[in-house]
């Protein structure tokens, strides 16, 4: 049995705030090969996860927040935004599917955010993920002016605790 409790969560955030990224995984899954990924993903405010989607295999990618919120944004193929939900256990939103070929990213918008994430495998690296053409690429000049952007461009009257 795996057990998922505040000790969990908090060494995965703990690894997640010393990451360069501000983020971390914990795998359940024992290999990448698996057909089932499960894992627990802690994620900071100011993590950015460049919008992209996933093709090969088909892959659906399913988020449950276990503790803070996250925003997931769906955009189509111009960048534009398509939906947004705010997964706040507090609000009563826990989780949400993405399906497969959909432009998607998330934010995280509380420090010590941690979602458990359900995806099909296998993980292969160099194919996991198309990345938008629209959006900057992760570590370069604009990132934090494109997240500002994004969240103030959906109107969304939330705190954001960077």
């Amino acid at each position: 049995m795996i057990k998922i409790d505040k000790t969990m969560l908090d060494q995965v955030t703990a690894a997640a705030r010393s990451s360069p990224r501000r983020r971390m995984n914990h795998n359940f899954h024992e290999s990448p090969e698996e057909p089932l990924q499960r894992m627990l993903n802690a994620i900071e405010p100011l993590s950015y996860i460049r919008p992209h989607f996933h093709e090969e295999p088909e892959k659906r990618e399913i988020f449950f927040v276990l503790r803070g919120r996250l925003l997931v944004v769906e955009f189509d193929d111009q960048g534009h935004v398509t939906d947004h939900f705010l997964l706040s256990p507090q609000a009563g939103n826990h989780g949400v599917e993405i399906p497969h070929r959909v432009y998607h990213t998330i934010i995280a918008l509380d420090p010590g955010t941690v979602a458990y994430e359900i995806k099909v495998g296998p993980f292969i690296p160099l194919s996991d993920k198309n990345f938008a053409p629209w959006a900057p690429e992760a570590d370069v000049p604009g990132v934090n002016a494109y997240l500002s952007r994004l969240l103030r461009d959906l109107d969304l009257s939330i705190e954001i605790y960077f």
